[in-house]
């Protein structure tokens, strides 16, 4: 047999196998999720942890890469187009603009303060804005949109991406463990933990004790915040061209053809018009919705796979400490903006 042949093989083996790798992660994933506790990290924490978790018990084939940089690159990007379908505009524009007010200065006011603290903390700028924008949008989800945005790193996102799931489910407890003496009625509740937690899954969970309602106005508000997700990953798109050609010496102004603007991004906003439009069944859709969660459960499952313990260590501590402070200052902006809307 030919060597270029055989080459040829063994990559199509290596691909075959870190795809399969990061498939049965992300399937032991969906069904850890369904535990207690465990519901509350929700398949997309758990996808990332299980894989940094295998690669430091028993490590990953070298050969398997190009199969897992196939997962954590492309099928993310597959996802998040899929994800869109889990988005309403309608839904967003009746929950009316105090709602809509809330989700923006929370992003706005979380952006700046993370990285803020990122900068004070001397954390690299690339992970402390993927952390930012993690903390301020829509957890994990955020952090792997934005990073092609800013050239981040594999161990970048990852430990991005990590250290943003963990505090969502952190939070998650304790706002579990609070609701009952937040004084909020269910809606309350609802806009409250839609508005300053991390994840959906995490939504979703902190907002359970509160009934129907309050998970249902939790989600929009969730809803809303993953929207801006299209501006802000084009802003910041903009931004780090504009200093990318400063640092250069080149004009300050970023053409406009050279403005990133990331396909995947656009795909998730056409699949948003879709299911606003109402074009596709809803049996259908939620399947969709199912599969978008599926393909980033294998997506952070790569990242995982791609991250050793020791560079997490390395990485991850101010990176999470940033997290820490700045999910603490949302969540009390957030109940203040809860009762200074008159939505208490």
């Amino acid at each position: 047999m030919q060597p270029e042949i055989v080459v040829k093989q063994q990559k199509n083996i290596g691909f075959a196998q870190g795809v399969g790798l990061t498939l049965l992660l992300a399937i032991a994933a969906k069904y850890l999720a369904l535990l207690p506790f465990l519901n509350i990290m929700g398949q997309l924490v758990l996808a990332i942890l299980l894989g940094i978790l295998l690669r430091a018990l028993i490590g990953v084939p070298q050969h398997a890469g190009v199969g897992i940089s196939f997962s954590s690159k492309r099928l993310l990007r597959f996802g998040i187009i899929l994800l869109g379908m889990k988005l309403n505009i309608f839904d967003i524009a009746q929950a009316g603009p105090k709602v809509f007010a809330i989700a923006v200065i929370n992003i706005v006011f979380t952006l700046f303060t993370v990285y803020g603290l990122s900068r004070w903390l001397k954390i690299d700028k690339k992970l402390g804005l993927l952390t930012a924008c993690g903390t301020a949008i829509c957890g994990a989800a955020a952090v792997v949109a934005i990073s092609p945005q800013i050239k981040a790193s594999d161990a970048e996102t990852a430990v991005g991406a990590a250290t943003v799931a963990i505090l969502g489910t952190i939070f998650t407890l304790i706002y579990t463990m609070l609701y009952p003496i937040l004084g909020l009625s269910a809606a309350g509740y609802g806009i409250f933990a839609g508005g300053t937690l991390h994840e959906i899954a995490h939504v979703i969970a902190a907002a359970a004790p509160g009934g129907q309602q309050a998970v249902d106005l939790a989600v929009i508000v969730k809803l809303t915040r993953v929207a801006m997700l299209v501006p802000i990953a084009l802003v910041i798109g903009i931004w780090d061209g504009y200093k990318q050609r400063k640092e250069a010496g080149q004009s300050a102004v970023v053409p406009w053809r050279e403005i990133p603007v990331p396909w995947f991004i656009l795909g998730f906003l056409f699949m948003s018009g879709v299911n606003t439009l109402g074009l596709v069944p809803a049996p259908l859709t939620e399947g969709i919705i199912v599969l978008a969660y599926f393909l980033l459960a294998m997506a952070m499952a790569g990242l995982g796979l791609g991250v050793d313990i020791a560079t997490f260590r390395r990485l991850g501590k101010k990176p999470f400490l940033a997290g820490l402070i700045g999910s603490v200052l949302l969540s009390v902006l957030g109940f203040l903006l809860v009762h200074g809307f008159g939505l208490a």
